[in-house]
């Protein structure tokens, strides 16, 4: 598939399931996508595994996010590349269903990643790797602005 006539705009990953997010498509490369979730921060997925992109060109979504001018996140050539730069990183892959694993990438090769989940040592098979993300999120955009008696223009106390 060609993504990079999508960058830029908000897409659909796969149309349902526990892998499916919508966001902005941030880049795209010869086998990995890098998406922006407004909840999740950015995901990076194996297009190997991706089933099918959605995008509405008429009634165009927007993500409630917003990306500082100073905004980076991690980029690659390839899903490997990826994956090496993550090293020693906190990182979630695949995120969705009983797949889904939590901890520090520890090791990347050809074949396998090891990430150190509490007290065990886990080996995923880099083919079966879908997706995967880490730390790195960026704010919601600021929609209640405080005002001097504390409360905000949603009508929310402070600190509630």
């Amino acid at each position: 598939m060609n993504f990079h006539s999508l960058v830029d705009r908000v897409i659909k990953v796969d149309r349902g399931g526990p892998e499916s997010r919508t966001g902005m498509l941030l880049g795209a490369k010869k086998d990995h996508i890098t998406l922006l979730h407004e909840e999740e921060g950015i995901i990076y997925y194996n297009t190997h595994h991706i089933k099918s992109l959605t995008y509405n060109s008429k009634d165009q979504v927007e993500i409630d996010v917003d990306i500082p001018d100073d905004f980076t996140y991690i980029k690659a050539k390839d899903f490997r590349g990826i994956l090496e730069k993550l090293t020693l990183r906190w990182v979630k892959i695949n995120r969705g269903g009983p797949e889904t694993l939590e901890g520090v990438m520890d090791v990347v090769t050809d074949d396998f990643v090891t990430i150190v989940a509490n007290e065990e040592i886990v080996r995923v098979s880099m083919f079966h790797i879908r997706n995967i993300s880490y730390g790195i999120k960026v704010d919601k955009k600021n929609k209640c602005k405080e005002s001097d008696n504390g409360k905000g223009d949603c009508g929310k106390e402070k600190g509630k």
